[in-house]
Order: structure tokens, then sequence, then C-alpha cells
């Protein structure tokens, strides 16, 4: 007989508040097997506390101790909120970001407890409520065999409050005092082939999503952040991905003799290797032989944390990197601006110069090219050594330098000519047609949305207005092909 008022507990809801380890019984036993609550004597399936789910969360309450009201600080300037001691972690609304920061505020609570989370989610607020609510599904064994799940319902009260960065922007009123370190990114070189690809690197990866500020200037990116620890990151990021020059400074703004406290200001100058990808470099002496006899005309098919340098003549590769660099501080001989494009005659495969440079397969190959502005004109035929055999077959257009006609400055080039034969071009890549990629797709306005916002990157570079185009050219080609 039940008490009266009492209702029998449904089924469903008794299985789900315990988690009854049962051994295997054979046929349909399990299902007829019966006990009887020793409380309210309600039929029930058999556990070892011998008393039905209701009864057990009358006498037992696992949720003793755990808070329910827990208060957050958000910053309404930048929409962080506030991870003790001192992070600031940006979330968005009813995001799983948001839950992790809100279930760190009460799991160390809840660990003294032995009290497991088995589930959480977040309950919808009005945002203009200033609360956050998170329902917690807690687990916890109460007699030995017998585990309890109830549901948690912790409140969240929104306080608003100025993250460092933002107060001390607030404090001071002037724009230009709020950030406590700068990162200085410039390329000396006439193009900045490197420059834009960082700065779409930046953008891919959201390695400047903590920055307060980005401004573009003369050659390169000026960055602010609220903290030298986000500076130190970008920095870490940027000689990652390019070979950069690093120093660093600091200026002291204010000093606290009682608390014998400093404030610092801290500048990172990050400067890219003038060297570019498709530049044609010719080694000084020193460096030729230091790398074993490379080059000394050599090619630049790649840039990543170092220079990947090309032989064409024996398809030998070294990776320089900045510090190896930094010995001799060479300069590009010749520049993609110097480009020439040339048509293929002939190819002629050399079966055993076949080499992987970088994830690129390579062969070298005599090519017979004639250049395109002579069509018509005379019958000069040039004869060269190629590492791109894989690509070019008679009737294709390539881009190369045509050293016949090249004008440099460079003394050591001009006396190593005179004991030494130097090629008549050094072709670097495959043209297509203008106006089509590999695929045949259109080079401009064509190409995929997202390849069009990742090129324009930041956005803050400040190009030279003849070069333009061409560059942003350059750089669709480059991510689309």
């Amino acid at each position: 007989m039940l008490p009266a008022g009492q209702e029998p507990p449904s089924p469903s809801s008794a299985a789900a508040m315990f988690l009854i380890p049962q051994p295997p019984q054979p046929g349909g036993a399990a299902a007829a097997c019966t006990s009887i609550c020793c409380t309210c004597g309600v039929p029930m399936p058999p556990n070892p506390a011998n008393t039905c789910s209701r009864c057990l969360r009358a006498r037992v309450d696992i949720t003793e101790g755990v808070p329910r009201h827990a208060a957050l600080a958000h910053c309404p300037a930048c929409s962080t909120y506030l991870q003790p001691p001192r992070s600031w972690l940006r979330a968005a609304p009813e995001s799983p970001e948001l839950m992790q920061i809100l279930l760190r505020r009460v799991h160390r609570q809840i660990a003294r407890l032995g009290v497991a989370v088995a589930a959480a989610e977040l309950v919808f607020t009005e945002p203009h409520s200033k609360r956050l609510k998170l329902r917690l599904r807690l687990r916890r064994e109460v007699l030995r065999g017998v585990t309890l799940e109830q549901a948690h319902v912790v409140e969240f009260a929104v306080h608003d409050r100025l993250c460092d960065g933002c107060g001390r922007a607030r404090a001071q009123g002037d724009p230009d005092q709020w950030w406590s370190a700068a990162v200085q990114v410039r390329q000396r070189a006439s193009h900045r082939r490197t420059l834009l690809h960082l700065e779409q690197q930046l953008v891919r990866h959201g390695a400047s999503d903590s920055a307060l500020r980005v401004d573009g200037s003369a050659g390169g990116l000026d960055l602010y952040f609220a903290s030298r620890s986000h500076a130190a990151a970008l920095v870490d990021f940027v000689s990652s991905v390019a070979p950069a020059r690093v120093g660093t400074s600091k200026q002291l703004v204010s000093h606290d003799a009682k608390s014998n406290s400093c404030h610092f200001k801290h500048a990172f100058s990050v400067e890219l290797c003038p060297v570019c990808r498709d530049d044609l470099v010719f080694l000084p002496r020193e460096a030729s032989r230091a790398l074993g006899g490379l080059g000394p005309l050599v090619l630049c098919i790649k840039v990543t944390s170092s220079l990947a340098l090309l032989d064409t003549k024996n398809m030998r590769t070294v990776a320089l990197g900045i510090k190896e660099y930094d010995r001799y501080r060479f300069e590009p001989l010749l520049t993609s601006r110097r480009l020439v494009e040339y048509v293929v005659l002939d190819v002629q495969h050399d079966p055993s110069g076949g080499v992987t440079v970088l994830g690129s397969p390579y062969m070298m190959s005599w090519a017979h090219v004639a250049r395109a502005s002579d069509f018509g004109k005379n019958d000069t035929v040039f004869t060269v050594k190629t590492h791109l055999g894989y690509q070019l077959k008679p009737g294709d257009l390539a881009l190369g330098y045509d050293l016949t006609s090249a004008n440099s400055n460079n003394l050591e080039l001009e006396s190593y000519g005179q004991s030494h034969e130097l090629p008549a071009a050094v072709l670097v890549r495959k043209s297509y047609e203008r106006g089509t990629t590999q695929d045949g797709r259109e080079q401009r306005g064509c190409a995929p949305p997202e390849i069009e916002a990742l090129a324009m990157g930041i956005g803050c570079i400040d190009l030279n207005n003849l070069s333009d185009d061409r560059e942003l050219d350059e750089l669709l080609e480059d991510l689309t092909i």
C-alpha cells in the first residue's frame, strides 16, 4: 500500500536516477524480477539499497554544498570574460568556450565534494538580464553499488568590469597610449612579396586577433597589443613562417617606489629577409664556399622559416636560415619584376636528374626557348638547363630571367662572368595565358571568394600604386595554383 497522496514513480524516471550493476540473467528472468521498496512499498527493480529513487532522493541530496550562485566578470569594451587570476578570454554567447569558462568557476568546489559532472548545458537567458544559467547533471555513488544522478542549476551574475588593456585605455584617454607591447614588421625589398604572404598567413591562422590595433606603415605593419605575451606569441609565429631578424627593446613608463613595481612598454622589431620567392641570387664567394660550392647563381624556390636555394646546374638544394643569412647579407640579383616571358620550343629530359625538394618534384632538363618579344623580329634561340622538366612541354610559356640583357651593379658577378660562362637565361616557373590559371579558371574576378578575401589580408600594407595589380595577381596565382 502507498501512503495517502503518493503516486508510484514511473519506471523510466527510476532507471534514469540509478546506475546499477546487475549480473546477466538467462532468458526473461531479469525483466520479471522485481522488489519492494523498504520505505514506501512500491514495486521496483532490485538494487543494493532496496529503496526506490524517490525515497532515496528524499534521504540523500548529492547537490548539498554545490554552489547555486556565482559571479562572472565581463569586459563590455572587448567582450571578454575573466579567467582567474588575470586571464581574459573571448567567448561568444552560448558558445562552447563560454560553457568552459563557467565550468571552470565551479569545478573546484564540485571536485572537493566527490561529485562528478555527467553532463552540462546552457539555459537560455535574456541578454539584458545580466544572468547566465548552467544546468549540470551531477553523479555520485551514495551507497555501495548505487549511483545517484541529479540535476542542478548554477546561476551566474555577470558584472561589467574593464580588462587591463581597456582599463588603461579608459584611464589614459589617449588611444596611442593604450598598448603595452608593439610589433613592427618590415621588409626592405622592392616588391615585398614575403610580406604579402605573411599578411595572408596572419589572417588564415588568426594570429593577429589579439591585437588592439593594426596599422600600415611604409614597408610593413605595426601591431599593438595589451600584453607582452601576446606580442611575443606573434613574433614566434612570424619567425616560423618567414626568415626574420628579431630585436627587442623596452621603455620605463612609470615606477612605484613603495610597492617596487614598474610599468614598461615593450617593442619588437621584426625584419624579414629581403630575398623572396622566385628571386635570382648571386652568392658571395665566402657563402658559396661555406655551402659546399653551391652556385654561385642560385634560385630561391621557397620561403618558409628558411630560404630554399636551388642550383639549376646540378639540382642541389640548400636551406639557409636567418642566422646563416646574417653572416653574408647578400641581396637578390634580379627580382620577379624582371621576369621575361619565353616560348618553349623543345624539351629534352635527363632521366638521372629527378629530385623532390620540399614536396615539389623537379627534373633537370635541357630546354630550347625563345623570347616571346622576339617572335617575328629575329630567330634567336637559347638552350638552357632548367629544373622544370616535369612541367614544361613544347609550346608552353615560361617566365625566366634574361641574363644576356640584364643590367646589374654586382662587381662579383662581372668578375665571375669574365672567367666563367653565365647561362643565357634562368627559367623560374611555367606561365599561363593571361586571365587563366592552371585549371582554366580566370585569374582575377572568378577566383573563389575565400581566396580573394585571403589575398587581401589585413588590408594595411601600403603597396606601390604602379604595381598593385601585378603583386595581387602574383599572390592570387600562388594561392590558387
